[in-house]
């Protein structure tokens, strides 16, 4: 069998790439490999050696590129954030080509952020919460990237110091806030047509829980994309007090 079969033949019997992978090994091949586990089996079932596994290699060569599940967890972000960089792309040029305009490329990214949490929705909880324990000089690169992009943006906007850092936040907390608790919704029965149903609401008493229960259809069946947007629109228009004298 040529090596495309093999492939294919691993491909369609569910079998790890062969050991023949180890010379080829990378950096961004491990994380690839890392952040495509997770994607598949969850958070929980990302260890060194189902990585490795996954991999067709020892556990020990991973060390190389990782020196732990704890380095690995940052480099997963870390590909996170790229990916999001990678997609936004440049700016798209304003009217009258003055620049991009600002509040646009605000909605852009966050159009973008939310694409690549629909692409890799078990890293959420990852990508909001990792960044915590790492300073901020210490972030990698990818990150800052998005963080000086975000700043940039506010300051065409002409915000003082004070309000850019302040709107900064909201953006930053608005938008992955919002990923995070609308991913961490549970359905408890997907294949139910009826919403109060699919979403086992049904069980809550209604004398106790009547706004849960009247609100279920919204719960169900909300446009994620469309909340993101207005609660970042919401935020935006109160800008007005904090901008500075042209």
């Amino acid at each position: 069998m040529d090596r495309e079969g093999e492939r294919s033949s691993a491909a369609r019997g569910g079998e790890r790439a062969p050991s023949s992978r180890r010379a080829r090994l990378t950096r961004s091949r491990v994380l690839d490999a890392a952040v495509a586990l997770v994607d598949r089996d969850g958070l929980a079932a990302l260890t060194m050696r189902n990585l490795a596994t996954d991999l067709g290699v020892e556990p020990m060569a991973l060390y190389r590129y990782a020196s732990g599940k704890q380095a690995l967890l940052d480099g997963m972000v870390e590909a996170f954030c790229a990916e999001v960089y990678e997609r936004l792309g440049p700016p798209a040029e304003g009217a009258g080509g003055t620049g991009p305009d600002w509040r646009a490329e605000l909605h852009r990214l966050a159009e973008v952020f939310h694409a690549v949490a629909d692409a890799h929705p078990q890293m959420v909880p990852l990508v909001v919460t990792r960044p915590l324990d790492v300073p901020l000089a210490r972030r990698p690169p990818a990150m800052l990237r998005l963080n000086e992009h975000v700043l940039a943006l506010l300051d065409r906007a002409g915000l003082d110091d004070r309000a850019t850092l302040r709107l900064y936040r909201a953006v930053g907390g608005w938008v992955l806030g919002y990923l995070l608790v609308d991913r961490r919704q549970v359905v408890d029965n997907p294949d139910e047509p009826e919403p109060l149903l699919r979403l086992g609401l049904h069980r809550l008493p209604i004398s106790e829980y009547p706004r849960l229960r009247a609100l279920a259809r919204l719960l169900a069946d909300h446009d994620p994309a469309e909340e993101l947007a207005a609660g970042l629109d919401a935020l935006l228009d109160g800008l007005g007090d904090h901008r500075t004298d042209d």
